[in-house]
């Protein structure tokens, strides 16, 4: 993943102004694939006080969608090889249908959102992702900038930016990149200006121990236990490229981040729920 630090679109990363704190949460498919409990969670997300940022993906109702239309999907380590016919599957799915959904969601609690892809006012950037180890991604993007300027100006006139992990490539392509990469490098530019709290929010009560049992919660996770988790193979497949992100997103400067049940979205905030992610 290239560093932000320089290609960041912003004016204002030097002011000495007090940072606004600002929480930036991502939800996964399981979440977005139950009516109920994303009615639920984004009750709860509209009342969270001050500026707030919601990255979704949506995965399950892409691979359902690609089933039905006889396309055929491949994943490495939780990441979704992104063919062309795919392309056009993830955009319909993830920049239409799920985007706009939440965003009717969140009106109607009172919460005046804006769905945005990556090509919405140039928000987020990419490039194709390199063929890496022999595996081709086909269209999956690496970010490249955030336009914190335009983000900013929504955040001050009230509006909650719902984020659709699609993004472009300034040349008129559009590109698939993961949901979790988009909170991280979201988050990661924003931190300059605002305290942010990165919240994964998903099926989980949170890093466990034991995938089967939703009570063996790992409270916290530092670099040197999170080789060791994989190592033994307790963290795997799609948890890896969350916890990537997350340790990154804590190197860069932002201030907590925090993996949980979406369903637990208030405990997740107040600390006492989760996953805690920490320096060394």
């Amino acid at each position: 993943m290239q560093e932000l630090n320089s290609n960041i679109i912003n004016n204002n990363s030097f002011s000495t102004i007090e940072k606004d704190s600002l929480f930036i949460i991502k939800i996964g498919g399981n979440i977005i694939d139950d009516e109920v409990k994303l009615s639920f969670f984004l009750n709860k997300f509209a009342h969270i006080k001050g500026k707030k940022i919601l990255v979704h993906g949506g995965g399950k109702l892409a691979t359902k969608l690609a089933a039905q239309l006889g396309v055929e999907q491949q994943m490495v380590e939780g990441r979704r090889i992104t063919d062309a016919e795919t392309l056009k599957i993830v955009t319909m799915v993830y920049a239409g249908y799920i985007n706009k959904n939440i965003v009717a969601k969140l009106q109607s609690y009172s919460c005046n959102a804006i769905g945005l892809s990556g090509a919405d006012g140039n928000t987020i950037s990419a490039h194709k992702r390199p063929v890496k180890n022999g595996i081709d991604y086909g269209f999956v993007g690496d970010v490249d900038t955030v336009n914190t300027q335009l983000l900013e100006n929504l955040l001050d006139q009230h509006l909650t930016v719902v984020l659709a992990p699609i993004t472009q490539d300034l040349n008129g392509q559009l590109l698939n990149t993961n949901a979790d990469t988009i909170a991280q490098e979201t988050a990661k530019a924003l931190s300059f200006n605002y305290n942010v709290q990165l919240i994964y929010s998903f099926e989980k009560s949170g890093v466990l121990l034991n995938a089967a049992d939703d009570h063996s919660v790992i409270s916290t996770i530092n670099q040197e236990s999170y080789q060791d988790l994989k190592q033994k193979q307790v963290i795997f497949a799609g948890m890896i490229p969350k916890l990537d992100n997350a340790f990154a997103a804590i190197q860069a400067g932002v201030k907590r981040v925090i993996i949980g049940k979406a369903e637990e979205l208030d405990l997740l905030i107040s600390g006492n729920s989760g996953t805690s992610i920490v320096h060394d």
